[in-house]
């Protein structure tokens, strides 16, 4: 168990972000999803720029790492053209 009051506080703040992080993380993955699942091309392509923005967010807080980022923007831009 921790003894210093700095590491009691890292403990509980570490905790918090990773609550918070998992919860930013499921959120994209459950838009990823929907988003994988979309048959129209127009809808697709109007739900691209807020997908991408959502990756991106996460990517900046290091919630995922950047090149899972771009692997995930470079795929559902594939799957948008292929349509």
């Amino acid at each position: 168990m921790a003894n210093h009051k700095s590491s009691k506080k890292r403990i509980r703040s570490s905790e918090r972000r990773r609550v918070e992080n998992r919860y930013y993380a499921k959120t994209m993955r459950n838009a990823l999803r929907d988003f994988r699942a979309l048959e129209d091309k127009a809808e697709a392509m109007e739900r691209m720029p807020k997908m991408v923005s959502i990756i991106d967010r996460l990517a900046k807080r290091s919630v995922i790492h950047k090149n899972k980022a771009a692997n995930l923007k470079s795929k559902i831009s594939k799957k948008v053209n292929a349509m």
